[in-house]
């Protein structure tokens, strides 16, 4: 069962969701918050795999919170609940895993919670089969990735770019285009290969497909990727681009 910390300042809003968590059978309440820190205080030490976040909170803004929890090691999944829509897209961009409006619809949390519950599941698998079929999937170089209930094989090689563009995780080919909701950090974490790297807080690219590095203002760059896509490097990661291309 899933362990799950709740920050809502509204304790109605809070009650409600407790109690559609435990109708699910799938999670396990271990903490609540009404404020950020309380939450910095106590979700680091109850090592919780999801946190519920309300944006608004009487005490600062849930989003400050959510970039402290994004480096925590290991992260807990972010959910924001919400009654705007209007922070979908910042949401995403802190790695968000899903996004729900208030009042709370039974059914699609627990939509969510059977996404993340297939996601643990091929993790695991993954971390019980570490020494001999990690291997073998270097060796295939496939990447594995949760599409629509369905889980799609993509050969790593073929990747030109993996990007968050308008609130969804695309995956861009040589030849196909997938879309997911999970964030860049999860796929990021799967990519142990030198041929991967996060040149932005919205884009990871695959270096050999670089065609062409264009200098920007400020010190930053565009990359012309094997397509034609162009995509940004953010000071933040010039450094370890130059290092890794040698220019």
């Amino acid at each position: 069962m899933m362990k799950a910390f709740i920050v809502e300042d509204e304790p109605l809003a809070r009650d409600e969701l407790k109690y559609l968590l435990k109708r699910s059978r799938q999670v396990e309440v271990v903490g609540e918050a009404e404020g950020i820190e309380d939450a910095m205080s106590d979700i680091p030490r109850l090592n919780p795999d999801l946190v519920f976040l309300d944006i608004e909170l009487a005490e600062g803004n849930g989003l400050q919170l959510a970039k402290q929890l994004a480096e925590l090691d290991p992260a807990p999944a972010l959910i924001f609940a919400t009654a705007y829509d209007e922070f979908a897209l910042q949401a995403f961009e802190l790695y968000a895993f899903d996004y729900l409006l208030k009042p709370f619809d039974e059914k699609r949390i627990r939509q969510t919670l059977d996404k993340l519950v297939k996601l643990r599941k091929i993790g695991e698998d993954e971390s019980r089969t570490k020494s001999p079929l990690r291997t073998s999937a270097e060796q295939t170089g496939k990447l594995a990735v949760l599409i629509d209930d369905r889980i799609v094989l993509i050969d790593r090689d073929t990747i030109l770019f993996i990007g968050l563009i308008e609130g969804k995780t695309i995956i861009k080919t040589e030849e196909n285009e997938y879309k997911m909701g999970d964030p860049l950090i999860v796929l990021e974490r799967k990519l142990d290969n030198r041929s991967f790297l996060r040149v932005h807080r919205g884009f990871i690219v695959n270096v050999t497909h670089i065609s062409e590095i264009q200098p920007w203002f400020n010190s930053t760059y565009n990359l012309i990727m094997s397509d034609g896509s162009n995509i940004p490097v953010s000071r933040t990661y010039v450094k370890e681009l130059k290092q890794l291309i040698g220019f």
